[in-house]
């Protein structure tokens, strides 16, 4: 069972950056989009950003402009800039690779803590 990887989480400073990174841990097809989730303590999971095989982007409002996501398609990786982050940017984030048509998936990785503090 192919296993998404995520990696580049830890803590940081209110102010800070940190790029997450996401690959497969074997051979998949190309996704139709993949995208990270969030989920903080006593809260739902949620949506961060997503990105479509075209290049198509959709953000959290309130990541937008501070978030960047970006994906390889000959690596089928996905990575996540994150820029002037704050202390309600902490969470688990999760990285998601899904394809909506046959062979469909929907793969998910295990998480990596990210830490806003000072």
């Amino acid at each position: 069972q192919v296993q998404l990887v995520e990696s580049g989480g830890g803590l940081v400073q209110p102010g800070g950056s940190l790029r997450l990174s996401c690959a497969p841990s074997g051979i998949i097809l190309r996704p139709s989009a993949m995208g990270w989730y969030r989920q903080a303590p006593g809260k739902q999971r949620e949506l961060v950003a997503t990105i479509t095989s075209g290049g198509s982007t959709n953000y959290l409002d309130s990541v937008k402009g501070r978030f960047a996501i970006s994906r390889d398609n000959a690596k089928n990786t996905v990575y996540l800039q994150m820029n002037s982050l704050k202390p309600e940017d902490t969470a688990v984030y999760y990285c998601n690779a899904e394809r909506n048509y046959p062979p469909r998936y929907d793969y998910w990785g295990q998480g990596t803590q990210v830490t806003v503090s000072s």
